[in-house]
């Protein structure tokens, strides 16, 4: 099977934007939840939504889409991009991502290595040994990854669209060649 079908059969399964306005906890937002800048890819907010999505995927461990969502809607970026950006962090890689965010922190804040908990630990116990570093390291990754993600965005658009002139003028040399040449 190829991977076009599989794509359109999950798009197909995810609500559209007029059945989310719809949605009663929506209504208030119903107006600018159906604004076509939001669901279409149009490259600043393609950007706009991978920063978005990026950041809210390393900030909150739960709820990460609907911070997105929100977030888009405020600053018009584009809401299926940064919903899926946000799976960047989920319950399989969220372990290596604090284990990095924790050796990011600390290199950075020059902490010392944590001390490790006793066999009896709660999880609260866990999470003060790993602490401050992990966090610092987790927004340290939540804005660079942001703005990183924007500026990738907008590099990777540049020279998609640089790239497509350049065939177009290619192609209308060759023409005018063959033309020539007849």
């Amino acid at each position: 099977m190829t991977p076009r079908p599989l794509l359109d059969r999950f798009l197909a399964q995810l609500p559209r934007r007029e059945e989310l306005a719809a949605h009663p906890w929506l209504a208030p937002l119903a107006a600018r939840l159906l604004d076509r800048k939001l669901w279409h890819a149009q490259h600043e907010a393609v950007a706009r939504g991978v920063a978005i999505g990026t950041f809210w995927a390393f900030v909150i461990p739960v709820g990460q889409i609907i911070a997105a969502a929100a977030h888009c809607v405020w600053w018009r970026a584009n809401i299926p991009v940064a919903a899926a950006i946000t799976f960047v962090t989920n319950p399989f890689t969220i372990g290596f991502w604090l284990y990095l965010a924790h050796g990011v922190g600390s290199f950075v804040l020059e902490a010392p290595p944590p001390v490790k908990p006793g066999p009896d630990a709660s999880w609260a116990d866990w999470i003060v040994a790993i602490g401050w570093p992990a966090i610092f390291g987790m927004g340290l990754f939540a804005v660079g990854g942001a703005a990183a993600g924007y500026v990738l965005v907008k590099l990777g658009w540049w020279l998609r669209t640089r790239w497509r002139l350049r065939q177009r003028s290619a192609g209308r040399a060759r023409a005018t060649a063959d033309r020539t040449s007849v």
